[in-house]
């Protein structure tokens, strides 16, 4: 069996594949399949700082399509596609970190009508490291779908609403005539498109999603279920100005993502640029400005003007407070609380925020060579050991901190306007530093 194309059958799903082999199958009985666990896995970088662990919603996820390839596996032209309804008496009861073998086991139990009923449990060692019954519904092939084109453009005299045959909706969705959708997209069941919404081309939009305002999507962007893009702002001076969201291309917004757009106080556009991943419940305020390839944990909230750079990572739970910013390749572990500006190449935890030197992992993954990273670590090592003014001055001094990249740092921390966050932790920062 071919696991990449059967697992386009379900709805909805992780971007990744959380199966990479089949080691038992019986045909409409029972399936086996095993998920090898690496560190290099992208929901490692904020789950959790210093302690990768498994998320258990991916191990519901890794089940559920594991489920999927049993339902699917003949390819039957009766059903369309399938999508997770529910999950019933779900136990997690022991962790799962890099190196283990997760062996995913799915049986199925009764089946009516479209739903289907299936027990999963996944074991390490032959220890069940989590059990639940999943619940999914079955689309049928000749479901009914509205067909819509991608712009005006196709039909320059009527703007609105056209039939292609690269544009399906789902019968349920309420789309308003003048959206535009761009060819070879999806829209879910109960999903809501506003009047001055633009779509582009091959974007999923999930079940009982929200699109509102004047919103723009780029190609090839995911959002899943329940997710609410470009509504108004929770700002009490917001009247109703027609202010925008315009989000790039391939962004992944998981279930319960909020993104808001801009206030006309805040110069009226939030801004997300491309190839970011945001983990469900993140939240983005009104007037954030987001760059390209960054990752927001579970929970993980922006206040309002907020700007983030690119390849930063936001862990779950972490709170950035009005107006900071958070620099490139920077590293907010979890449950951290933002008050200041986020230096950029750095590692920032705590509540109150510390740091806790130079994100080295994040950086070596990205490219960056041991001598650059070995000048960053200098660069903070003055920076924790001395007062702002006097570590400036010792970059300016030091030829062996030539570089874009601790220039961009100076720029960084000497256009700050709420001051950068310099906290050292408890123990000493410099034994810290000089132990990477």
């Amino acid at each position: 069996m071919h696991i990449p194309p059967v697992l386009e059958h379900l709805a909805y799903r992780y971007p990744s594949v959380l199966v990479d082999a089949i080691t038992e199958f019986e045909p409409g009985r029972r399936i086996v399949a095993v998920k090898n666990v690496t560190v290099n896995e992208e929901f490692f970088q904020g789950h959790f700082p210093g302690t990768p662990l498994m998320p258990g919603v991916l191990m519901i996820e890794s089940l559920s399509q594991v489920a999927t390839l049993l339902l699917f596996h003949d390819d039957d032209p009766g059903w369309r596609c399938a999508w997770l309804r529910g999950v019933d008496r779900a136990k997690f009861r022991r962790q799962v970190v890099p190196g283990d073998r997760l062996e995913l086991e799915v049986t199925l139990a009764r089946r009516r009508g479209r739903l289907v009923r299936a027990a999963g449990v996944a074991s390490v060692a032959g220890q069940t490291v989590a059990e639940m019954n999943l619940v999914l519904a079955m689309a049928a092939a000749s479901a009914p779908a509205t067909r819509l084109r991608a712009s005006s453009a196709a039909n320059p005299d009527t703007p609105g609403v056209a039939p292609t045959p690269d544009v399906f909706i789902h019968e349920t969705a309420i789309v308003h005539p003048m959206a535009r959708i761009g060819a070879g997209s999806a829209v879910g069941a109960f999903a809501t498109i506003g009047e001055h919404v633009t779509i582009g081309r091959r974007c999923r939009i999930g079940a009982s999603s929200a699109i509102d305002g004047w919103t723009e999507i780029g190609d090839d962007t995911e959002i899943y279920p329940l997710a609410s893009v470009g509504l108004a702002p929770q700002d009490l001076k917001y009247k109703g100005e027609p202010t925008r969201l315009v989000i790039g291309e391939r962004n992944v917004f998981r279930e319960f993502v909020t993104i808001h757009r801009g206030t006309a106080g805040g110069g009226g556009v939030t801004s997300i640029g491309n190839h970011n991943l945001f983990m469900a419940y993140a939240h983005v305020a009104h007037d954030c400005h987001i760059g390209h390839h960054t990752i927001f944990g579970n929970a993980a909230t922006l206040g309002g003007h907020v700007t983030v750079e690119d390849y930063a990572t936001i862990s779950a739970y972490s709170g950035v407070h009005q107006f900071c910013r958070v620099g490139q390749h920077a590293f907010i572990g979890g449950y951290t609380v933002v008050t200041r500006d986020a230096l950029p190449f750095a590692k920032t935890v705590g509540n109150r925020a510390r740091i806790y030197g130079v994100n080295s992992i994040g950086l070596a993954r990205r490219g960056f060579s041991p001598e650059l990273i070995g000048k960053l670590r200098r660069a903070y090592r003055h920076l924790v050991q001395h007062n702002t003014s006097r570590a400036l001055e010792l970059f300016e001094r030091d030829e062996s901190l030539a570089a874009p990249e601790v220039s961009y740092l100076v720029h960084f921390i000497t256009s700050a306007q709420r001051g950068v966050i310099l906290r050292r932790p408890s123990r000493r920062l410099d034994d810290a530093l000089d132990s990477e």
